[in-house]
């Protein structure tokens, strides 16, 4: 009889232990990750310098690497010499038109001669026809001659668009050509050395803001019933064998669709359980750190 009571006792001391701690057991777990920004090269040539170090804190904007601009700013020196020899290349049709002018001046006061001959009936009608045929073709010259000049001048200043395209171009590829730093962060790993060649595209560090990291975490479409975007939670994290540490974190992601449980996660049991996937915003104490698992309590 002590026998059963003691068996009896001991049942229901490991049923009272074993319902505390599934009440105690947290909702969804995960890991922590963060927004990785690759740096890239804009610009062909050989990397000056790359002043980033693994581990180091950069500010958006901060210079961090110069790629060889040698042959961008010979080009541009060429287009700005070939844009300054466009105006020494118009015609100038003064000194031609000029002389058709004077040309006129004389018919026209042999025309008025005419006319006065023509009165007295010293002159024909004809010969004022033909002075006056002679000064309206002397006219159509004089325009031919400005229409034709202000085409070729058109011809040659046409070519000034498209040298300073080129060169707003080449301006461009001179400021890309200067990597500055896009986000505040920390640098998680280097890519490129100075010295090597690099194209366009080619990338020179990878950085992420860990101020703030997102914890990825699943749970059931149950637990996720009463789960909304901005809702406050707890995020747990090992602090020991038995101990946990708390920090405070806002649900900012919910998946649209479920999914089967991640490797990482599952139990034998849970593998073909399905769960929707979610973000924690989490503030970094600056003890997290990318890839560590943590818990979330609702």
């Amino acid at each position: 009889m002590k026998i059963i009571k003691t068996t009896f006792f001991a049942i229901l001391f490991l049923g009272f232990f074993s319902c505390k701690k599934t009440e105690n057991t947290s909702d969804a777990y995960g890991n922590f990750e963060a927004t990785e920004t690759i740096v890239s090269a804009e610009a062909n040539g050989r990397l000056l310098f790359l002043n980033v170090e693994e581990g180091q804190t950069l500010k958006a904007g901060e210079l961090v690497a110069l790629v060889d601009t040698s042959q961008l700013h010979l080009q541009k020196l060429q287009l700005l010499a070939t844009i300054k020899t466009l105006p020494k290349k118009l015609r100038d049709a003064s000194p031609d038109i000029a002389v058709l002018e004077d040309q006129k001046k004389n018919l026209v006061r042999e025309r008025d001669r005419i006319k006065k001959l023509l009165a007295d009936k010293a002159a024909t009608p004809k010969q004022l026809d033909d002075m006056n045929g002679q000064i309206k073709v002397l006219e159509q010259r004089i325009k031919a001659a400005k229409s034709q000049t202000q085409t070729v001048n058109r011809g040659i200043l046409a070519e000034q668009a498209p040298l300073q395209a080129q060169v707003a171009a080449i301006e461009d590829r001179l400021r890309k050509s200067y990597v500055r730093n896009p986000i505040s962060g920390t640098v998680l790993t280097k890519l490129a050395e100075p010295s090597e060649v690099v194209g366009f595209g080619a990338p020179l560090y990878k950085i992420a803001d860990l101020g703030h990291l997102q914890l990825r975490a699943y749970a059931s479409a149950v637990q996720m019933q009463n789960v909304a975007i901005g809702q406050q939670v707890k995020v747990l994290l090992d602090a020991g064998e038995d101990a946990y540490r708390e920090l405070p974190g806002e649900v900012t992601w919910i998946s649209s669709e479920s999914e089967f449980t991640p490797k990482t996660i599952q139990t034998k049991e849970e593998r073909v359980n399905l769960v929707y996937a979610f973000k924690v915003r989490v503030e970094n104490d600056g003890k997290l750190k990318i890839g560590m698992p943590a818990e979330v309590v609702f």
